[in-house]
């Protein structure tokens, strides 16, 4: 049971879930990007990123890293005052997709620009205009100019998914383990991983 699509029971982080004619308001804006990080290390892709970015545009930092921390109800209310939201995630993995999208930006209404697993893995859960990716950008301060210079129209694309869409997460890690319940009957019998731990750090299949 783990965020891996092939696992036999798959707990994402987060999915979406079809719905008609669902109406979105897109939250009032007032700043441009935003960061919430606990867990600050130099050597980390995404530290050694944002420090490369916030040298062309300026972003909001938030969390205990900074000493900034954000409450549990402050976290979204804060997040959704501004229009990007950097879903940096802490390694890179295949399908390592995080609540940093999921919850911070997506139930926050803001944009994600994410640094994860590529494109294209993103784009198994989610529609390709439902975020922005540091890959499809030569250098982040190529990324900052595009951030900055994004007009209103262009903006609202990001959103068109939701028209269709709603973000669904677990409440709990009790949530999560119903899912046993459900998946148990279609459950290989008999199945045993001799190298649990060589399945999950192998090679990832981008």
């Amino acid at each position: 049971m783990t965020y891996r699509q092939d696992s036999d029971i798959f707990v994402p982080y987060g999915w979406l879930v079809p719905q008609t004619s669902h109406s979105f308001p897109i939250p009032n804006k007032t700043g441009l990007v935003s960061w919430v990080i606990s867990n600050y290390k130099k050597k980390q892709e995404r530290a050694a990123y944002y420090k490369d970015l916030s040298a062309h545009i300026n972003v909001d930092v938030y969390g205990r890293a900074v000493g900034k921390p954000l409450c549990s109800k402050c976290l979204l209310p804060t997040v959704s005052k501004y229009k990007f939201y950097l879903a940096f995630e802490n390694s890179i993995h295949q399908d390592y997709i995080t609540e940093k999208m999921w919850t911070n930006a997506f139930a926050a209404g803001a944009v994600p620009v994410v640094l994860g697993p590529p494109r294209a893995n993103y784009e198994r859960f989610i529609p390709k205009d439902a975020f922005i990716h540091i890959d499809d950008f030569a250098s982040p301060a190529e990324l900052a100019r595009f951030l900055k210079t994004m007009n209103s129209s262009t903006y609202q694309q990001y959103f068109r998914w939701r028209n269709n869409h709603t973000v669904k997460t677990f409440v709990d890690w009790g949530e999560r383990f119903c899912s046993i319940c459900v998946k148990y009957n279609s459950l290989p019998r008999g199945k045993v991983y001799q190298d649990l731990s060589r399945w999950f750090r192998g090679k990832d299949k981008f």
